[in-house]
């Protein structure tokens, strides 16, 4: 029996994954585990009647063995995840992704069912690429967070590692862009840049907006996950998943304009503390694994999204 736990699971990409674990029938039985907090949404999920899916809102720091139910596969998705709020505040970023990762990867060091703890990482871990083309950060490339962010998810990283070494534990770390999709939270930049113009209000770009992020469909990115999960072969090692589409954000928006057929108001604000220039990530070896993989366009969801405000 294929069981699945997905931590985070209300989230904008966990509740992908679990409807993928779904749709595609990729699991018997799937325990999704959520907190509930301001970024979850339970309408996100497409609830089967077939007793599938088991629903347990529940802190992951407070998550029991019981809870795991001798799991195949524990999903960590589970996270705060704002940048800027945890420039305001730290602590909830330390309690969610370190100890609450390290609570999940003491639940599961003793369950001989176990194939894969599964830790959902991002590429902000290998910190900020510089202004030249040439660097991208293979999964090799030393960790350098620039936030209490990135931090506590290098240290979760660095948890399961360690984990690995001294006790065995299975896992996969997949290294994701920057997500794109329906259903983000509001927060997000792309969410921002929409509501701002429904709400007929000028776009923040943070700093003189030339900030260059790599970005990924969410349905994309929860495909290679859950292929590197369930692939034998692919085991106790790091995985970047990233499209090499790379845009300033200030390109972003005027693209969203061009979509609208006018120009859209925004304003540079305030630059972020710490503010990173460049992510991007070296998928040599993700392409390696998977020689197909196709992705999509940003632009296609842009287009999408600004037709909508055009209704």
């Amino acid at each position: 029996m294929r069981k699945v736990v997905v931590s985070g699971g209300l989230g904008f990409i966990g509740s992908e994954f679990v409807n993928l674990l779904l749709d595609a029938d990729l699991a018997d039985k799937i325990i999704v585990i959520d907190k509930e907090t301001y970024a979850a949404d339970i309408s996100r999920i497409n609830f089967p009647d077939d007793g599938r899916l088991e629903y347990i809102k529940k802190d992951i720091c407070k998550v029991t063995k019981k809870d795991l139910q001798n799991a195949s596969y524990v999903v960590n998705f589970a996270a705060e995840t704002h940048v800027d709020n945890s420039i305001k505040s730290g602590r909830p970023f330390i309690r969610t992704n370190v100890e609450g990762t390290f609570n999940l990867i003491e639940k599961c060091r003793d369950n001989v069912k176990l194939k894969k703890f599964v830790q959902i990482s991002t590429d902000e871990v290998y910190g900020d690429m510089g202004a030249s083309n040439k660097y991208a950060a293979d999964e090799g490339h030393p960790l350098r967070p620039s936030s209490y962010y990135s931090a506590t998810k290098t240290a979760a990283d660095l948890l399961v590692l360690s984990a690995h070494r001294t006790y065995g534990l299975p896992y996969l770390i997949t290294r994701s862009c920057n997500n794109f999709g329906p259903k983000q939270d509001k927060e997000k930049f792309l969410p921002t840049i929409f509501n701002s113009i429904k709400e007929g209000k000028k776009i923040p770009v943070y700093g003189d907006g030339k900030q260059i992020r790599e970005w990924i469909s969410v349905d994309d990115n929860v495909r290679n996950i859950a292929a590197l999960m369930l692939m034998k072969s692919i085991k106790n090692t790091i995985v970047n998943i990233g499209s090499g589409f790379r845009y300033h954000n200030i390109d972003i928006v005027k693209m969203v304009g061009k979509f609208l057929g006018k120009e859209v108001e925004f304003e540079f604000v305030k630059d972020r503390l710490g503010h990173d220039f460049k992510y991007a990530l070296d998928c040599s070896k993700l392409r390696a694994i998977m020689p197909d993989l196709i992705y999509t366009a940003l632009e296609t969801f842009l287009e999408s999204e600004a037709k909508k405000c055009q209704i």
